[in-house]
């Protein structure tokens, strides 16, 4: 997928600053700036979190359709698919990205999938509707962040990674206040959150859900169990959505042949590799890559 700073080019045409790192970026948006996303076709490995300042959104996430007012706080993250529908003519937000690669291992950003993936689990959707208040003291420090990156301080890239995690930890205490009953135990969360972090960085060579299980020190049956209970979807259907996407990504954006896609993607050949992308997409490998 692309990186975040190859995702913004495609969408913009060029770096927003001179001298971005292709770390973090945070900007005011509106419905104009927002359709660029749908540039990218969802293939992004990195986190956006969206608040909705006036007007409505409606998007399209991992096959759920979403409608996203004022207050709310919408959170993609790396390896979900997203369209943009429709936005109101007033339609207003300030979207802050972070590089799922440079930012998961950082200490700023160390709860960074639990906090993008809390929502989800406890209320089985990609959004937050926050207090009022809560919306506003996030809009000021998304703005301090939009600040320091245009400056010329110094000192900037540890500023932004301070004010970065500021942010984190707000919208944490932000999330807590919105879900006043919390649908599964923390437990299970860990457990949810541990797999969905495991997943990019394995997908590719492992398909089976005896490695994770093992990665994560308890059996494949409660590792199923837990999936289910929280998304109502399988460990095996997180796994062939990540496989879709990287191979549509590959598909669309390189000159590999489907032989070495599937090599990449650690099919057997490439007849399981074209069954599996038929099923799962509805067209061949080569058939997808022909389509405009």
């Amino acid at each position: 997928m692309y990186s975040l700073k190859e995702a913004w080019i495609r969408m913009h045409g060029s770096e927003p600053v001179a001298d971005w790192d292709g770390k973090i970026y945070c900007a005011e948006t509106d419905a104009a700036i927002t359709f660029r996303a749908n540039r990218t076709r969802g293939y992004m490995s990195a986190y956006t979190f969206t608040l909705v300042l006036g007007g409505t959104l409606n998007i399209v996430y991992n096959g759920q359709q979403l409608t996203l007012g004022a207050d709310d706080l919408y959170i993609y993250s790396p390896g979900m698919s997203v369209d943009i529908l429709s936005a109101s003519d007033d339609y207003r937000g300030i979207c802050l990205l972070a590089d799922e690669f440079v930012t998961i291992d950082t200490p700023a950003a160390h709860d960074l999938v639990h906090m993008a993936y809390q929502p989800f689990v406890q209320l089985n959707r990609p959004k937050l509707t926050l207090r009022h208040d809560d919306a506003l003291s996030l809009a000021v420090k998304m703005k301090e962040i939009i600040h320091y990156l245009h400056s010329d301080h110094i000192y900037k890239q540890k500023i932004l990674q301070m004010q970065y995690a500021v942010f984190l930890l707000d919208m944490q205490n932000a999330q807590d206040r919105a879900i006043a009953h919390r649908s599964v135990t923390g437990r299970v969360e860990d457990i949810f959150i541990g797999f969905i972090r495991l997943l990019p960085k394995h997908f590719s060579r492992h398909h089976d859900i005896a490695f994770y299980a093992s990665e994560l020190n308890i059996s494949k049956v409660y590792l199923s169990r837990v999936v289910r209970q929280v998304a109502g979807r399988t460990v095996v259907d997180y796994i062939n959505q990540f496989l879709t996407m990287e191979a549509s990504f590959l598909l669309k954006t390189t000159d590999l042949s489907v032989m070495q896609i599937a090599e990449r993607l650690n099919f057997a050949d490439i007849a399981s590799f074209s069954k599996f992308f038929l099923r799962n997409k509805g067209m061949s490998p080569k058939s997808f890559r022909e389509e405009g």
